[in-house]
């Protein structure tokens, strides 16, 4: 059954919270760097000197651009419900004092804990039909285009970014970054697909 644009938005505004608490009381803390837009924009100002205030609207924005051509009206409301909901959040836990400050000092904890926040808040995001981050409208629009798991798509995009970020960041931190991404990639993938049935037939296409 589809779901209504109630339960849609309650994922999109639920995932966003999920996610928001994620960044700001465990990555943040713990200094695990990401994939993807916000790890690219890190790397364009250290190699550049782009400011990332610049650079992450302008890729976020083709990300966004890229998404709408591909899946339609339906994914830009409920990408701003996801993104909007984000900045909302993470601005009043930022109001609060640190939950989880003291998991800086045990990596392996903050990049599994962190990437279940950001696994499960984008997978519900994702389930609305909206994108909380361009990193997301990225991989939903190739997701959908090529016929590919997002899995695999987010993997590679966050590979990519970590495995050039190693020219200004120690192995040690992109190991940990590496542990959070491939994760939460595939928690996203799992919250994706939970539901769905696939059909025989030609195609075999998925519904």
């Amino acid at each position: 059954m589809k779901k209504t644009f109630l339960q849609r938005t309650a994922l999109a505004l639920g995932g966003s919270a999920i996610l928001a608490f994620g960044l700001c009381h465990i990555h943040a803390h713990a200094e695990v760097t990401e994939g993807g837009v916000l790890g690219a924009a890190l790397l364009l100002d250290r190699m550049l000197g782009i400011s990332p205030a610049i650079s992450t609207a302008v890729i976020t924005a083709l990300c966004y651009l890229l998404g709408l051509r591909m899946l339609g009206r339906d994914f830009l409301l409920y990408s701003a419900l996801a993104a909007g909901g984000f900045s909302v959040f993470y601005a009043l836990f930022d109001l609060l004092p640190p939950f989880l400050a003291e998991a800086a000092a045990y990596p392996l904890f903050s990049a599994t804990v962190g990437a279940l926040f950001v696994g499960i808040g984008c997978g519900l995001a994702v389930r609305a039909g909206g994108a909380p981050t361009g990193d997301d409208a990225l991989a939903m629009a190739l997701s959908h285009h090529l016929h590919l798991d997002i899995r695999i798509l987010y993997l590679f995009t966050d590979l990519l970014v970590l495995g050039l970020s190693l020219l200004y960041i120690p192995l040690s931190k992109i190991l940990w970054s590496l542990l959070t991404v491939i994760l939460s990639g595939q928690i996203v993938g799992i919250l994706q697909k939970i539901g769905r049935k696939k059909v025989d037939g030609p195609g075999g296409s998925v519904v």
